[in-house]
């Protein structure tokens, strides 16, 4: 739950099967747009890493995203790209991008984009 207005750090944990974390990016809307968050060591083969960025929230309804990508290049995949390899009732190993919903109450929830 957001209080209010302002100034928030995003932070979350990044994982990839691959190889180490070589960068973390956030989007507020939806994916339209990303920018990179900063990394938190150590960052080591096959561990969650933990990164964060700055955030100034301004009341209105907003998609929080983040997206990793690995040292071998693979960047982690929407539920639509996820879908087009496994298919739809494949439920194991989901490591598809997690969208939150930041509503203008503040309330936080957890939304599936298609």
């Amino acid at each position: 739950m957001l209080l209010d207005k302002g100034f928030y750090n995003i932070s979350g944990p990044a994982w990839s099967g691959r190889g180490k974390i070589a960068k973390v990016d956030v989007s507020v809307d939806g994916g339209r747009n990303w920018r990179p968050a900063r990394l938190e060591g150590p960052v080591m083969a096959k561990c969650l890493t933990r990164f964060n960025i700055d955030w100034v929230w301004d009341g209105k309804p907003a998609i929080v995203q983040s997206r990793a990508t690995d040292e071998t290049g693979h960047i982690q995949p929407t539920y639509r790209q996820n879908r087009a390899v496994r298919g739809s009732r494949s439920i194991y190993h989901n490591n598809s991008i997690q969208s939150w919903l930041v509503q203008e109450s503040g309330e936080v929830k957890n939304v599936q984009l298609s």
